[in-house]
């Protein structure tokens, strides 16, 4: 191989690293988050908001927004779909949905002014939060009780010994 090509591949490599990174530098990418809360600001424009365990703070633009046990306050334009499965979803004033508004959880506050163009559903039940935290561990559960039961079933109880006179 030689020193040229050597460098080609290397510049194309390079190149191959470096346009992913400014392709997101441009704050259009998607939002992920763990535990961590996620803000979006109004200037902001983003793909896709997806969090686990937090809340979603939407003031500028996005495309979809799941919150999955958080909840999501919606000030901005979302351009897909609004998600909240164990928590609240809050429209506020300047609120725009272009697909649907889903709660299920805490329920979904809508403002008078807050656009919606797809359809809204609102679940709140305190019934609903815990069938959501038990449901998806009662499988778990069945088995940790069967693998107990398994162990517990299985001992050897040694068998008492008589005592004889002569």
């Amino acid at each position: 191989m030689t020193a040229r090509t050597c460098a080609m591949l290397l510049s194309l490599l390079f190149l191959t690293a470096l346009v992913p990174s400014v392709a997101l530098a441009n704050d259009g990418g998607d939002r992920v988050q763990f535990f961590q809360n996620i803000t979006v600001g109004p200037d902001d424009r983003v793909g896709d908001v997806v969090c686990l365990f937090c809340s979603i703070r939407m003031a500028g633009s996005c495309g979809d927004a799941v919150a999955i046990f958080g909840s999501i306050i919606v000030d901005g334009t979302a351009s897909g779909d609004v998600v909240s499965v164990g928590g609240g979803i809050k429209l506020g004033e300047d609120a725009n949905v272009s697909g649907d508004a889903v709660a299920i959880g805490q329920g979904l506050y809508r403002h008078p002014e807050a656009v919606v163009k797809g359809q809204t559903v609102s679940q709140a039940s305190p019934l609903i939060f815990l069938a959501l935290i038990i449901v998806p561990l009662l499988p778990i559960i069945l088995v940790v009780a069967l693998v107990v039961w398994l162990l517990r079933r299985n001992r050897y109880v040694a068998p008492a010994q008589a005592a004889y006179r002569r």
